[in-house]
């Protein structure tokens, strides 16, 4: 492959990213998940508790469901020449952790990474604080990851 090609190819994959992006920011917005206190709301099982989302997480899970049924009947993915999937299925502290600290984020602020982003629009600066110490956390369990191997 010339270097004209693969140019255009890392072109076509970043358009491609751009569009699936964009739609899946403006999903989120549509359906209320960047607005923090319906999320809240949602979380708020024993106040005024706003059930509304239960219809987003049904309506991803079942997208999630007829996708992965169709994808997993090719032999590739479209855009790589392995399905990349866990190598294990085992729960262990780090999973527990993990879990825990995006419980407790999301809870706190209201937003889980997606919404995070995509309601970085709206230019709100604990926002940006929350997105920052985000990234932040991912960067330090990336490094953590390296000097385990």
């Amino acid at each position: 492959m010339t270097d004209t090609n693969k140019q255009s190819t890392h072109f076509t994959y970043a358009i491609c990213y751009l569009i699936f992006g964009a739609l899946f920011g403006a999903g989120l917005s549509i359906s209320g998940m960047t607005d923090q206190t319906k999320v809240l709301g949602f979380l708020d099982l024993f106040g005024e508790w706003d059930p509304t989302l239960i219809f987003v997480m049904g309506g991803g899970v079942g997208v999630t469901f007829i996708g992965y049924r169709a994808i997993f009947k090719r032999p590739m993915p479209f855009w790589s020449k392995a399905f990349m999937l866990p190598k294990t299925t085992t729960i262990d502290i780090n999973l527990v952790l993990g879990s825990a600290l995006f419980g407790i984020g999301w809870g706190l602020y209201g937003y889980c990474p997606g919404p995070a982003i995509a309601s970085l629009a709206q230019l709100n600066w604990e926002t940006f604080l929350f997105v920052t110490a985000m990234i932040g956390g991912m960067f330090l369990r990336s490094k953590q990851e390296s000097a385990k191997q």
